[in-house]
C-alpha cells in the first residue's frame, strides 16, 4: 500500500460519499434479488397443490404470481423511501430550528454576562 490510504490520512473529498453510494446500491440489489426469489419460492408454493396445471399453465400462474408479488413490493419500498425523505425533511427542519435557538440562548446568555460584568465593575468603581 502507498499514498494515503496507507498512512491512514483521510480519503479525497467525495470519495467516501461515492464509497457509501455504491455499498448502498449494492445493499438494495442484494435485498431486491431476496425479495425476487422469496416471491419465486412463494409462487412455486402456491401452485405445488394445483395438480391440475399443466407445466405451461403452472410457468404462467407462477410468473404472473411473482410479477404481482414484486409490483406490490415495489410499491412498498417507495412508500417506504417517500415516508423516509418526509421524515428526514421534517427533523432537518426541527434540527434547524433547535441550533438557532440555542445559538439565540447563548448569544442572550453572553450578553447578560457582559452586561452584569459591567454592572458590577461600575458599582464596584463608585465604591
Amino acid at each position: 500500500m502507498t499514498g494515503a490510504a496507507h498512512r491512514g490520512d483521510p480519503a479525497p473529498e467525495g470519495v467516501e460519499e461515492a464509497a457509501h453510494r455504491t455499498v448502498g446500491q449494492v445493499e438494495g440489489y442484494l435485498l431486491w434479488q431476496a425479495r425476487v426469489a422469496e416471491a419465486e419460492r412463494r409462487a412455486r408454493a402456491f401452485t405445488e397443490p394445483l395438480h391440475w396445471l399443466t407445466g405451461a399453465q403452472r410457468e404462467e400462474v407462477e410468473r404472473h404470481y411473482v410479477r404481482e408479488c414484486l409490483i406490490r413490493a415495489r410499491a412498498d419500498l417507495q412508500r417506504v423511501a417517500d415516508r423516509s425523505r418526509s421524515l428526514r425533511g421534517e427533523y432537518e427542519d426541527r434540527y434547524r430550528h433547535l441550533r438557532v435557538r440555542c445559538v439565540a440562548l447563548l448569544i442572550a446568555g453572553v450578553s447578560l454576562a457582559g452586561v452584569a460584568t459591567v454592572g458590577a465593575a461600575l458599582v464596584s468603581a463608585r465604591l
